[in-house]
């Protein structure tokens, strides 16, 4: 089955995205390959592709950068893939870059609605990981080893709620639109304009797909506490409210 012709995913949105790209990595043939382009560096869907799939991922950038990122996938052998009977995705960290863990699994997390099972599985217990969602989403997950050691861990993190509502009347000092801009630039007109808020205040951006994976990445990373309202929700564009309490 391989194609010449680019599938554009630009079109979907980001949870779509994965669906579709797994279900037809996983009707490739050894040595059968598909094209496809994103609209940023789609690094941890490769981490994923190689989480369920094993090593049998080939990953070939044709364009980087930009709006448009043109990446050939091939299988390059067979394999049978993990079963996700109870999990909706999966994260192996032991072929994760430990760099990227943050970034893969909050990502990843920020697509999942509510009630669906990411499963991670690491060669040693992920503490930093544990002790984030322990402190950034208490009471709003589950964390459960399914195996504990020694030389390998399981575990189900279940999302049981969404965050982030603005109940603060915080009050507007800034307002933009990023969708003119590049992903990685959009990511960071977000970070700057959030370090640049006072206690009480708030800005406004507007987004062409839900920037969910955002706020887990924020939610993740800061330290500051912060509420998130979606004063517009699709489905050409997402205006999102964002504060600092």
């Amino acid at each position: 089955m391989t194609t010449t012709e680019a599938l554009d995913v630009r079109v979907y949105v980001p949870i779509k995205r994965h669906e579709l790209l797994l279900q037809i990595f996983r009707d490739l043939l050894r040595g059968e390959s598909f094209t496809f382009i994103n609209d940023h560096d789609p690094k941890p869907l490769y981490y994923e592709f190689r989480s369920i799939f094993g090593d049998v991922v080939g990953w070939e950038y044709l364009t980087r950068g930009g709006k448009a990122w043109k990446v050939r996938v091939t299988r390059t052998e067979d394999s049978q893939g993990r079963d996700l009977a109870e999990a909706s995705t999966l994260i192996d960290l032991r072929k994760t870059e430990q760099a990227d863990w943050k970034h893969v699994i909050f990502h990843r997390y920020g697509m999942m609605p509510v009630g669906a099972i990411m499963e991670i599985l690491a060669a040693e217990d992920p503490d930093e990981i544990r002790l984030i969602f322990q402190e950034k989403f208490e009471g709003q997950h589950t964390w459960t080893y399914k195996t504990q050691g020694p030389d390998e861990y399981v575990i189900h993190i279940e999302k049981q709620a969404e965050q982030g509502l603005d109940t603060t009347g915080a009050a507007v000092v800034e307002a933009f639109d990023v969708r003119p801009h590049p992903p990685a630039k959009r990511h960071d007109m977000v970070f700057d304009a959030f370090d640049r808020l006072q206690s009480g205040e708030a800005f406004i951006f507007t987004n062409d797909h839900d920037p969910k994976p955002l706020y887990y990445q924020i939610e993740a990373e800061s330290e500051v506490a912060f509420a998130w309202e979606y004063l517009e929700h699709g489905p050409e564009q997402w205006r999102v409210k964002v504060a600092k309490r």
